[in-house]
């Protein structure tokens, strides 16, 4: 370890809200909130590893969840159910620390890897800067601003979007939440992969509070599409989204994700965050469609000697059949097993 770097698992709320505050690099899911969230409604646990200088000052975090998962493989990741996480710090000579005692938390729970979404690359890890995109863009001026900014033939499809009979509501209320499941766990079966708890989304919505919302669209009444999103130093990112049978022919998810850029933009937003796709996949080539330009992601991954890496891509060949079947499962089915698998993905 850095001389005069110390470095404990734990911090306090506030402290680490401060310190992710007046750092870049910086996102939701290195906050507490994330953290909390994840604990109670998967009973993963949290550990916020924090580095200190001589003084004192917290100069850099790793935000832990210890992922127990039978299926799956076991690990620790930074960050459990996020697309981010990884070590952000103000100093880079806690870099090094931080991983060195994410190793030894690993090895004192008897873990075979660690997984960093995001954030400084440790040296000595392996290091993916190529399966991953990441799709951020700053919002337009106002809605017609916005429409212009989106390339011709998908503008003309956001068109056709605005004119359909479709109406949307924002909230965070019982109903909203029904809604926004109703939706996504639709959406997420006929991909072939199991939805996650209820409770999870109850969970972030609840530790967010102002700074999580659900936008759902319905057509004569009946819930389409619906979206979770999280807002993050001027940033709106739709993390949970999903739409039903109907959302593709009334063009619902365009819909959706032009009345998010303009509740985001009465809201202060000046950018929109799509989050992160596999490269070269139909959801990459989706947002390219919006107009945003791929960033690639990097992440990390350190495996005990003679350990291998977990595998939970569910575009793997290893689970195509698992993907097949599921995607023929009657929906209630899927929505009473889905989510004591999914709560194993991390």
């Amino acid at each position: 370890m850095t001389a005069s770097i110390h470095v404990s698992d734990g911090v306090a709320d506030s402290d680490l809200a401060g310190f992710l505050s007046d750092t870049p690099g910086s996102t939701p899911f290195h906050s507490a909130a994330w953290g909390h969230a994840i604990e109670q409604s998967t009973g993963h646990r949290w550990h916020c590893l924090a580095a200190r200088d001589a003084d004192g000052a917290l100069i850099g975090v790793l935000p832990l969840h210890h992922i127990r998962s039978r299926l799956f493989g076991s690990a620790l990741v930074s960050s459990g159910f996020a697309v981010d996480g990884g070590i952000v710090v103000s100093d880079p000579r806690a870099i090094a620390p931080l991983a060195d005692a994410a190793i030894a938390l690993a090895r004192e729970l008897g873990l075979p890897g660690i997984e960093l979404r995001g954030g400084a690359l440790p040296d000595g890890w392996a290091h993916d800067r190529m399966s991953h995109l990441g799709f951020v863009r700053p919002l337009a001026a106002d809605a017609e601003a916005e429409l212009a900014a989106i390339p011709r033939k998908h503008r003309a499809e956001v068109r056709k979007a605005l004119a359909n009979p479709l109406d949307f509501s924002v909230g965070r209320s019982v109903a909203d939440r029904a809604a926004h499941y109703t939706a996504y766990a639709t959406s997420v079966r006929n991909l072939g992969t199991p939805v996650f708890p209820k409770r999870l989304f109850a969970a972030v919505l609840d530790q967010f509070g102002e700074d999580a919302d659900i936008l759902t669209v319905r057509h004569d009444g009946a819930v389409v599409a619906s979206v979770l999103s999280l807002y993050w130093n001027g940033a709106v990112m739709p993390y949970w989204g999903g739409g039903t049978q109907a959302a593709r022919g009334l063009r619902a998810n365009e819909r959706m994700y032009f009345a998010l850029m303009d509740h985001a933009r009465e809201r202060g937003c000046k950018h929109f965050d799509f989050g992160r796709s596999k490269t070269g996949s139909g959801p990459a080539a989706y947002k390219k469609n919006w107009g945003f330009e791929g960033e690639p992601l990097s992440y990390a991954r350190w495996a005990e000697a003679g350990e291998a890496v977990r595998d939970t891509n569910p575009t793997s060949g290893k689970y195509a059949l698992m993907v097949k079947t599921w995607q023929r499962l009657p929906l209630p089915i899927a929505n009473a097993i889905g989510p004591m698998i999914a709560r194993q993905l991390g």
